[in-house]
Formats: structure tokens, sequence, C-alpha cells
């Protein structure tokens, strides 16, 4: 499998092979559905904690005697029928909502959106993102150049959700260019993974040899 690496300004570079392990794997939607849900679910911060009668404070003597007033008898006042006392029922942090998705399992769900991608037309190889600063307007340009290629017209038009560029290494000034873009994602390609790719339309990869290498070394350790 080939594929056609560009220039930032749009123009094409050459040709670079692609291993059919990563962009030529069967589609399978159940392995990505189950492995997107469990990141999700791993990701979730567990916010809403209400106390219970044990946790709210007061409640230390019974407020009337149990007999002889005509009211209500009660023992506490932390008790959830009291204001101020606990609550029933009600969320704990302590839940935990995580899912387990392996090394496996996830390396194959990535590959499975890889593939999809590429062949709906959505994964562009760049060279390179020459930034020697964090230049937002450089940025744009590098845009409205890309969206130049058949196909990836919506790189500079679409809203929400337009790209993900994956970076060989780890690039501070590539990723503060497009900081002020919300439809863009930026990332090293080690961290690639299937929620990212299904959260955006295209994906770019930049250095694209070193790039592959590290998708490459991924395969072997399915493999093991």
């Amino acid at each position: 499998m080939k594929a056609t690496v560009y220039k930032i300004d749009g123009s094409e570079k050459g040709k670079i092979d692609l291993p059919g392990d990563i962009f030529d794997a069967r589609w399978n939607p159940e392995l990505v559905h189950q492995v997107v849900v469990s990141m999700q679910a791993n990701a979730r911060t567990v916010v809403a904690h209400t106390k219970d009668r044990s946790d709210v404070r007061g409640g230390g003597r019974k407020p009337w005697r149990q007999k002889g007033t005509g009211r209500a008898r009660h023992g506490s006042r932390r008790s959830p029928l009291w204001i101020g006392g606990g609550v029933t029922f009600g969320p704990l942090k302590q839940r935990l909502f995580g899912k387990k998705a392996n090394k496996k399992m996830r390396a194959k769900a990535l590959f499975s959106v890889l593939s999809k991608k590429f062949e709906e037309g959505e994964v562009m190889f760049v060279d390179g993102f020459s930034f020697t600063e964090p230049k937002t307007s450089a940025a744009k340009d590098v845009l409205v150049k890309l969206s130049g290629i058949k196909g990836f017209e919506g790189v500079a038009t679409k809203r929400n959700n337009a790209v993900f560029i994956a970076t060989g290494e780890k690039e501070e000034n590539t990723a503060r260019s497009f900081a002020n873009f919300g439809n863009i994602e930026v990332d090293e390609v080690r961290n690639l993974n299937a929620m990212d790719l299904m959260n955006n339309k295209y994906l770019i990869i930049a250095n694209p040899e070193k790039s592959l290498e590290f998708l490459t070394s991924k395969i072997k350790q399915e493999n093991k």
C-alpha cells in the first residue's frame, strides 16, 4: 500500500509505503465501541458526593424524650427526615465507573479505525510542521493550504472536531500554534487512540516515517 506525502504548502513531496496490518485491517465496530466506551468510562471524573446520616454534624442526643410530648418520636437530628440531616441513596464519589480494555484490544481498535479512515480518504500524511515559534496565523495559513488538497476541504472549514494532528515526537511550537483552534487537537502519535480518531473527522500524521515506525512497533507488542 502506498500513500502520498504532502508538504505544508499543499504540494506533493512523494510516496510512502504503508503497513497493511495498520491501514488495511478489518473494520470491527463492536471492538471499537467497546474500547471507546471503556476509555470514556475510565476518564469519567466522579464529582457528586452526598453525606449520609453518619457523615453530617450534630445528632449527639435525642431531640426530645420518647413519650409524653405529643410529637413523633425521633432518635437523631441526623435523620434524612430532618433539614440538615443525611441524604438517602445520594451519589457517592467512591463509585467506580472504570471498564477494562487490555493493550491488544486498544491496539486492534486503533488499527481498525485507522484503516476505516484511510479507506474513506480522511488520513493525510505531512512531512512535518516547521514552526520556529508558536504562531496562530502561521497555523491558519497551513490549514488553508492543506484544505486545497482534494478530499480535505473540511480541514479549514469544519467548525467542530475537524482535525487530529499526530506528530512523530513532542512539538511544542506546533501544539501551541494550533492551541487557539477549538476544532483541532495536537498530540504525539504514541498517544493516538481509537477515541481520538472517532472524535475527529480528519487525521493528519506528521513525520510519517517516524510515526509509522512507532505504530509498527505496536504490532510487534500485540503479537507477543
